[in-house]
């Protein structure tokens, strides 16, 4: 007796995110405020540090999350840029800004400094999940070319009625109709 085992097609790298969105905003949350918080200890402000933590957690968030739940996760790294500094400004001013600039200046001012990070985070974050999109149409590839080519058979139609030709015309007995083959996936 054989036994065969059936393996499931591998997955790309762009089809692997099945968490939900919401775990993925909390694990986010948490992460940039735990390294907010250590990099505002060590060095009294926010540093390169949080902005290189920020991008590889959006990214990470952008592969992490399922199909239905992109809104989320692309509408996350403003968001929670706004949130921590927002925080910092009411907590710590001086890790985001000058300490006598009021509360809006001090957001303003921290996200003045940190909008390289926000804008590389949240491209990437875009990028990656309009190519998890294609990739999710495309049956796992980006490109639509790299998928087998559909071919065509022809097959004759024999069960449709025969209309009468004109005449003096020619109209072969049978038509012929060109379908294609359809994949399982």
């Amino acid at each position: 007796m054989s036994s065969t085992t059936h393996t499931a097609p591998r997955r790309t790298l762009w089809e692997e995110g099945r968490h939900p969105g919401r775990l993925v905003r909390t694990l986010t949350a948490t992460v940039l405020l735990s390294v907010a918080l250590a990099d505002t200890l060590v060095f009294d402000r926010l540093t390169l540090l949080f902005d290189l933590t920020f991008v590889v957690t959006c990214v990470a968030a952008a592969l992490a999350v399922r199909q239905r739940d992109f809104f989320i996760v692309g509408v996350l790294p403003p968001l929670s840029m706004l949130v921590i500094v927002a925080i910092l400004a009411g907590t710590r001013r001086v890790a985001v800004a000058d300490p006598g600039d009021g509360l809006v200046q001090a957001t303003v001012s921290g996200l003045a400094h940190h909008a390289g990070a926000l804008v590389v985070g949240y491209s990437l974050t875009l990028a990656i999940l309009v190519l998890r999109q294609v990739a999710y149409r495309n049956a796992g590839t980006i490109r639509a070319g790299a998928r087998p080519a559909r071919t065509s058979t022809a097959r004759t139609v024999a069960a449709q009625p025969q209309r009468q030709p004109h005449p003096g015309s020619s109209v072969p007995s049978q038509r012929t109709v060109e379908a294609p083959l359809r994949h399982a996936r």
